[in-house]
């Protein structure tokens, strides 16, 4: 069971799964880093010094030995432009790695259709094989 394990574990495709969960995941904490203290800092201040951490709206007061209840749509905030961020990152990195990919042309083609048979014949035939009809006198 051991072996079955090691053999399962140190396939490629999970040992490249697990080393972008781990990258994807440090990258999370540097975008959510760079919106929380390089991005939301100056719109704030743009905005009349709002903190957006701080934003929020107070359904219920706390009362003694009790939180106040508060739906905080300034994190709601950070966290959908966090989103943002990373979504349209992926994006540039898909996008770039799609145009590095070099697709063949596709092949030229070795056949024609017999326009009174409509069965395949080579492009240098004169004569359909299968109808003997003229091809250079049909034009095809």
């Amino acid at each position: 069971m051991l072996k079955e394990f090691k053999k399962f574990a140190m396939r490629g495709n999970v040992m490249d799964m697990a080393i972008g969960i781990i990258l994807g995941a440090a990258f999370g904490k540097i975008v959510s880093s760079a919106v929380a203290d390089v991005v939301m800092p100056p719109l704030g201040l743009l905005l009349g010094g709002v903190d957006f951490k701080d934003l929020g709206l107070t359904l219920q007061e706390g009362a003694e030995g009790t939180d106040a209840v508060v739906v905080r749509y300034g994190l709601f905030l950070n966290a959908v432009i966090d989103f943002l961020i990373v979504a349209f990152t992926i994006f540039l990195v898909v996008k770039a790695l799609n145009s590095l990919k070099q697709e063949a042309p596709p092949p030229a083609p070795t056949e024609k259709a017999c326009a009174h048979c409509c069965l395949n014949v080579p492009l240098q035939a004169r004569r359909c094989p299968h109808c003997t009809s003229d091809l250079a006198a049909a034009g095809s």
